[in-house]
C-alpha cells in the first residue's frame, strides 16, 4: 500500500503542518496503540509504550498528543523527558515495553518534528507494522470504556541508566584520564547525558550546545555544523571533540588541530581496531553514499563493503541479513550491533576513543589510509512522476561520466524520497573533475526534465 504518513524515519513535517498537527498525532498514538494491542505475538497484560523527545519546544505538544491517543486506545504510557533517540531504544528494551516512542526531527531546526517508533527488540518497526498503523489511521478513533483506558507514569531516572549504559560498553580496564574533550551536544536531547558520560569516564569535559531553550536545537552546532565544535576545541586546546546531532543519534569528531572526522573515517578507526581485536565480524555495511575512499581503504585491509540504501533502518537490515555488527552512513550514523540495536553517537564515540588509547594513536594517525574522494552533489528539479531512468539522454551523460572516472570515480543518480529533485553525486580523485562531470549530467537532467537548474 502508498504511505500516506511514514517515510524512511517515522513521520515528520513542520510543526502546525499535517502530518504534524495536534489532531494528528493524537490519532497517530491512538492508531499505534490500537496495532500494538491487537499484536498477537505480544506478552498478555496491557501494553505499555516508551515515549521520549528531544528539546523542541513543539515536544510539549506532541507528547500530550500522543499520550492521550495512546490512552485512548488502552494502552499504558511511560514518559522519560529529553533523552537521545538511542536512549529511548535501550529504555524500550530494558524497561520489557511493548514499544518505544521518540518525538524528534533529528538534526532539522526546532519547528520541524517528527514521531519514530521502536519495537519491543529497541529496533525499527517492520514495514508490516507501520503499514498496520497507516491502515489504523483511516479508521475512526473509538475510545476504550474507562476501566479501560491507559494511564501515565513517569520513568525513575531514566537519564542515569542511559549513562551506565553507555559507560558500560567501554572497557572497565580503560579510563579517559588526561584526556580533555569538547561535547557539543547541539543544545539537543544528550545535553543532560553526554558530559557526564565521558566525565565519569575521568575525562575532563568541557560542554557547550548544553543551553537548550526549545528553540536553539541545532543552531549552528552539533553534529551538522561542526566548526562551532572545531573551534571550541582549537580555543580551549582540547585533545578531542565529539559533536552528537539534535536526537543523539549522529556523530562527527574534531581533533586538537580542529580537522572534522565524518561518519566513514570514524567508522574505519572502529573496524580496524574491531579487526585488530579479532572481533570484526564479516564486513563492514556502509551506503550508496560511503566514500568510495573508504571502501578502497577497507578492502586493502581484506575488508568488504556491502551498501544499502540511504537510512539507518537498511544498514541495519544488511547488517542483519549477513549476521555482521558494523555498519553507518557518511553523515554520522554509526551502528556497533554488539552494543547496541541502533546508531548511537555517544556510543560510537566511545568505539573510537578505545581504538585511539588502546593503539596510541591521534585521529589523523588512525585514519591517514583512507584518503577521501571529493564529492559533488547537485540537487536537480524534475516534474514529479517522470521516467529518469528511461531518459536515453541522462543515460548517455551519466555512462560518459564513468567511463571517463574509471576506478577513480564513481557516479549515483538518486532520486529524493521527499521532494521533486534528482540528486547527482559524483565522487572523484581531483574536486575539478567531480564538479565538471557533476555539472554536465545536472545540465543533460534538466534539458530532458524541462525543468530549469
Amino acid at each position: 500500500m502508498k504511505r500516506e504518513y511514514f517515510g524512511t524515519d517515522g513521520v515528520r513535517g513542520r510543526v502546525g503542518e499535517p502530518p504534524i498537527t495536534p489532531e494528528l498525532v493524537m490519532k497517530l498514538g491512538w492508531a499505534a496503540g490500537r496495532t500494538f494491542a491487537a499484536d498477537p505475538r505480544r506478552p498478555a497484560g496491557r501494553p505499555a509504550v516508551l515515549i521520549g523527545k528531544d528539546t523542541r519546544i513543539s515536544g510539549y505538544l506532541l507528547e500530550a498528543a500522543l499520550e492521550a491517543g495512546l490512552s485512548a486506545a488502552g494502552v499504558d504510557v511511560a514518559l522519560c523527558g529529553p533523552l537521545p533517540t538511542p536512549g529511548i531504544a535501550y529504555l524500550t528494551r530494558a524497561l520489557r515495553l511493548t514499544a518505544g516512542i521518540v518525538i524528534s526531527a533529528s538534526h532539522n531546526p526546532y519547528d520541524d518534528n517528527g514521531i519514530k517508533f521502536f519495537s519491543s527488540a529497541g529496533t525499527k518497526l517492520p514495514d508490516a507494522t507501520e503499514a498496520a498503523i497507516e491502515s489504523a489511521m483511516a479508521a475512526p478513533l473509538e475510545c476504550v470504556a474507562s476501566a479501560d483506558l491507559g494511564k501515565a507514569r513517569r520513568v525513575a531516572d531514566a537519564a542515569g541508566r542511559y549513562v551506565e549504559f553507555c559507560k558500560s560498553t567501554f572497557p572497565t580496564s580503560l579510563d579517559l584520564r588526561g584526556v580533555t574533550v569538547v561535547v557539543d551536544c547541539a543544545h539537543g536531547a544528550g545535553y543532560h547525558v553526554a558530559p557526564p558520560v565521558f566525565s565519569e569516564l575521568g575525562a575532563t569535559v568541557i560542554p557547550t550546545g548544553v543551553a537548550p531553550d526549545g528553540l536553539n536545537i541545532n543552531d549552528g552546532c552539533g553534529a551538522t555544523h561542526p566548526k562551532h565544535l572545531a573551534a571550541e576545541v582549537v580555543k580551549h586546546r582540547a585533545d578531542l571533540g565529539i559533536a552528537l546531532d539534535g536526537d543523539g543519534d549522529r556523530l562527527a569528531m574534531v581533533d586538537r588541530d580542529g580537522r572534522v572526522y565524518g561518519g566513514d573515517e570514524l567508522l574505519y578507526v572502529v573496524a580496524m581496531d574491531a579487526k585488530r581485536r579479532g572481533a570484526l565480524t564479516g564486513g563492514v555495511v556502509g551506503t550508496v553514499m560511503s566514500n568510495l575512499g573508504f571502501e578502497q581503504a577497507l578492502a586493502r585491509e581484506g575488508v568488504k563493503l556491502e551498501r544499502a540504501k540511504v537510512g539507518d533502518r537498511h544498514v541495519l537490515e544488511k547488517l542483519v541479513e549477513h549476521g555482521w555488527t558494523l555498519g553507518g552512513e557518511n553523515s554520522g550514523h554509526l551502528i556497533c550491533l554488539d552494543k547496541h540495536t541502533t546508531g548511537d553517537a555517544i556510543i560510537a564515540s566511545l568505539a573510537v576513543l578505545r581504538a585511539l588509547i588502546e593503539t596510541g594513536s591521534t585521529l589523523a594517525q588512525a585514519t591517514a589510509p583512507v584518503a577521501m574522494f571529493p564529492q559533488t552533489l547537485i540537487n536537480v528539479p524534475i516534474r514529479r512522476g517522470w521516467d529518469w531512468q528511461g531518459s536515453d539522454a541522462v543515460k548517455r551523460s551519466r555512462d560518459h561520466a564513468v567511463r571517463a572516472l574509471g576506478e577513480k570515480g564513481r557516479v549515483l543518480l538518486r532520486p529524493s524520497g521527499t521532494e521533486p529533485v534528482l540528486r547527482v553525486m559524483v565522487e572523484a580523485r581531483d574536486k575539478a573533475a567531480a564538479d565538471e562531470h557533476a555539472g554536465a549530467i545536472a545540465e543533460s537532467i534538466a534539458r530532458a526534465a524541462g525543468a530549469p537548474l
